[in-house]
């Protein structure tokens, strides 16, 4: 099952739905066309009080080549980055807690990208991936085009003891080390994407 975000609201894709509907959800739609999947989209999209909706029909893996038609579709990849004090890296953009994450550069892979982000984003370099972790999905409007972004995350290990240096001009205002203990206050205002990320890590019942 594919979840893909609209702010705070949710798209499950899965074809499996008997096994991941849950009772509370506020829209359905069978996948038959293209164009009535964009009618459906632009339904829930202009609608705030449907919270949850389902997309099935099909595998989930057409499912999610279908929405990806419906949007400009570009992807990214970042990292959860501890340390040898096992203390995690966060950073402050726009007012949310955040990792730190960019987009794809041409011909480069998800594990380059995230790599090259951190360092840019953090001014730290001596990091190795240990594993991926997942890939999120989130929609977002800007300058009237809509788009999807998929962003890969990887779970990394940075072999120093320098402290970050938050990268200004991509407006991050704070990075740094942060105990698993003392992170509520980073779960509690951060995007649901980024929830996703600690989840998969891990890390939401170690508060």
């Amino acid at each position: 099952m594919y979840k893909v975000f609209f702010k705070d609201r949710i798209l499950f894709l899965t074809d499996t739905l008997e096994q991941d509907l849950t009772p509370n959800f506020n829209a359905l739609h069978k996948y038959s066309s293209h164009h009535e999947l964009q009618q459906f989209i632009q339904t829930f999209e202009s609608n705030s009080n449907l919270a949850t909706a389902y997309l099935y029909g099909r595998k989930e893996d057409f499912l999610l080549q279908a929405l990806k038609k419906c949007y400009q579709f570009i992807t990214a990849a970042g990292g959860l980055v501890v340390n040898p004090h096992n203390e995690v890296l966060i950073i402050h953009r726009l007012g949310v807690f955040d990792l730190p994450k960019g987009k794809t550069e041409k011909d480069e892979t998800f594990r380059h990208t995230a790599l090259r982000e951190v360092e840019e984003e953090c001014g730290l370099d001596n990091l190795m991936i240990r594993h991926p972790l997942l890939s999120t999905f989130h929609t977002y409007e800007q300058n009237n085009i809509h788009y999807l972004k998929e962003t890969a995350w990887f779970f990394m290990d940075y072999f120093g003891f320098d402290q970050p240096k938050p990268q200004l001009e991509e407006n991050i205002t704070a990075a740094r080390w942060m105990k698993k203990e003392d992170l509520s206050d980073v779960l509690n205002n951060t995007y649901p994407s980024i929830l996703e990320v600690f989840k998969k890590a891990d890390l939401l019942n170690e508060e």
